[in-house]
């Protein structure tokens, strides 16, 4: 059996970056929470974990893993999660997340979160997998939406009740990230509002907002990068703040890991999240 761990704060959390050390310890409002990528930081020491270490007296931490590959065909990496549950453990975070997608063959890392076919037998690896997971670090993991830039046509699934099923059968929760959810939509063509609509925002312990860039396909149609190094976007905000007004108050995460702007452009956007979260607090 695994532990729920103690709950983010439904307040406005953004991706640490060293970079920002000294302003979050300065002046970090709005900001009540952080991320750090779990591989960053399973080294054995040296100013990365020392910095970490100092935030986490601070501020609730959370762990985004994404080496783990859920929904490989291979059996997960034992040292892998070994490492992981020792950063979980003398860290103890408020929560930890990873991936619904696939990110190694033959014993190669490749670097990149892969899609999988929603069909009943990656169903079964992946719950599967997440009940090894959970069973290994003894907590509740969350699991993450993908951003998709294409459809299996062997998927029997929808995105949705797929994610409802994996919770219900592990136990785990979900992380929705709102900004995968509009890069979905549009790059495969249906309404984000229609997803959020049968997502089962009950399991959701974390949500993630980012900036993509657009780009055209060869074809010339729209097609979304989810890039994670600009702004915002306005149908984004407009689909969080949907969401927000169904589910009720939520962590919510800014993302940015690429071309990352100074302290106060980031703390920008987070004073964006804390009035759309005021906006639906009771």
């Amino acid at each position: 059996m695994f532990d729920i761990p103690r709950s983010l704060p439904a307040r406005p959390g953004v991706g640490y970056k060293p970079q920002h050390y000294a302003d979050l310890l300065a002046d970090p409002a709005p900001v009540a929470w952080l991320e750090i990528h779990a591989e960053n930081y399973m080294g054995d020491g040296g100013r990365p974990l020392a910095q970490l270490r100092a935030l986490s007296e601070r501020f609730p931490i959370s762990v985004h893993g994404v080496g783990l590959s859920i929904g490989g065909e291979a059996p997960l990496d034992r040292d892998h999660l070994a490492r992981l549950k020792h950063l979980l453990g003398w860290l103890d975070p408020a929560s930890f997340s990873e991936h619904l997608a696939w990110s190694t063959h033959d014993g190669a890392f490749l670097n990149d979160l892969l899609p999988l076919p929603y069909t009943d037998a990656t169903l079964n690896r992946v719950c599967r997998h997440i009940d090894e997971v959970q069973e290994v670090l003894g907590r509740q993991m969350l699991l993450e939406n993908p951003s998709s830039y294409l459809a299996f046509e062997d998927s029997t699934w929808e995105e949705p009740a797929f994610l409802r099923e994996i919770a219900r059968r592990t136990g785990c929760g979900l992380l929705l990230d709102v900004n995968n959810v509009f890069v979905s939509a549009t790059n495969l063509g249906y309404a984000p509002q229609d997803y959020i609509d049968r997502y089962p925002l009950e399991a959701v312990g974390e949500i993630h907002v980012a900036g993509h860039d657009t780009d055209t396909d060869d074809r010339g149609a729209v097609l979304l990068i989810d890039s994670h190094g600009a702004p915002v976007a306005d149908p984004v905000w407009a689909l969080l703040d949907l969401t927000l007004q169904r589910s009720g108050p939520r962590p919510v995460l800014v993302e940015w890991d690429t071309d990352v702007p100074d302290w106060p452009v980031l703390a920008a956007e987070a004073a964006r999240v804390d009035q759309t979260i005021a906006l639906v607090a009771p």
